[in-house]
This record gives structure tokens, sequence and C-alpha cells, in this order.
């Protein structure tokens, strides 16, 4: 049975500086590392041994995404292709820890309350996002936007972020508020979807090599 030609591939930004520092990020604005670009340009080159092209790009209104899709793109060999930017694919805001070192924000808030904040899905940093916050601006876009490119026949690549992409991997792997808080997305390994025409998975393909 031949695969669905109806493309949808996740990728998450390769390490930015604030990875690398251990810092809690959301809507700052750090770029990639030399690690992250190295990251973004593997990702192309692993979408492109695999013989896939795209036809339309999604990505963030943060830098770290946007460089990640153009190192990706640079590799494929794609580089005119549209690109549509959008905070709705922001990572989660994580307010008054944003900037924050993970450990001192575990020193003065305690262990069991950061990880509450990191890893519960309904629970919000001080001023910040949940993780069910973020599902309720990026699950939208990608229902009115991402989702009818690619059931139109688009080939669609999506460059963003582990919380925005959690919203779209919740849906597409069908998890639940108690199980998506624990998946994690790797950073610059692509994720390709083949849909059917219903918008159900028909197959899933991690490319971690």
């Amino acid at each position: 049975m031949p695969s669905s030609p109806l493309l949808l591939v996740l990728l998450r930004h390769g390490q930015s500086e604030w990875n690398l520092e251990n810092l809690f990020t959301g809507w700052k604005d750090p770029d990639l590392t030399p690690a992250g670009v190295e990251e973004a340009k593997a990702a192309g080159r692993r979408l492109k041994a695999r013989g896939l092209g795209f036809d339309l790009c999604f990505t963030s209104a943060l830098v770290r995404a946007q460089h990640t899709l153009d190192l990706a793109l640079v590799e494929l060999g794609q580089t005119g292709l549209p690109i549509v930017r959008d905070q709705a694919l922001n990572e989660r805001d994580y307010g008054d820890l944003s900037g924050l070192n993970k450990d001192e924000a575990r020193k003065r808030w305690g262990e069991e309350q950061v990880h509450l904040w990191r890893r519960s899905y309904d629970v919000p940093p001080p001023g910040g996002e949940s993780l069910k916050d973020t599902v309720a601006r990026a699950l939208p876009y990608y229902c009115q936007h991402i989702l009818p490119a690619a059931l139109g026949g688009k080939r669609v690549l999506v460059a963003a972020h582990g919380n925005s992409l959690r919203a779209l991997v919740m849906v597409l792997d069908q998890l639940t508020p108690k199980t998506i808080p624990s998946m994690e997305l790797a950073t610059g390994v692509p994720i390709v979807y083949r849909l059917k025409p219903d918008s159900t998975v028909e197959s899933k393909d991690v490319l971690l090599d």
C-alpha cells in the first residue's frame, strides 16, 4: 500500500544559547549555539536523504526557530519556499521564570514547585503560561492554518518549540493532558507524519539519523 502523500513534518529548533546555559527561555529570543546550527543543518540533511521536499513552511516569531528553519531549507536546497511566521507557534511563556537558571529557580521556589510548573498540564508559573494555555493558542492555529494546508496536498514543514509542538503532537498522537507533559521532543530532530484525508495519522517516523 503506497504511503499517503499528505506530509507534515515537525521540527523543534536546534540548541539555543539559553538551552546551553540551562535558562528558562519562553518568549525571550536567544539565537542558536554552534551546536544548534549543526543540529538544524543535520535535520535538513536527514530530510533530504529521505527524498522529502516541501511546499510551505510555518514557524514562530522567535529567531531560534526561524534560524533553524532557514538552515534546514538551505540543506534541502529549498530556500525560496513561502514561510509563515506567527507567535501562535511561540514557545510557552515562562513569565517570571524567563531568563532564570533552572537550578536557581529550584533554590528559590523549591524542587516540587518548579517541577509542577515545568511538568504539569495546567499550572502556570507566575506571570506565564501553562502547557494548557500554550495548547489553547497553538492548536487553533494548527487547525485553521497548518492542517488545511497539509490536507490540501501541500507538503508542510513546521519549525517551532518544544511546548508549541507538544500541542500539535497531542492531537496527532492522541495523547492526553496526563501523558503529554512527559513527552520530550529532541532539538533538531524531524518528526515525519503522513496523514490520512480525515486528518488522522497514517504513519510517524522520528528521524534520529
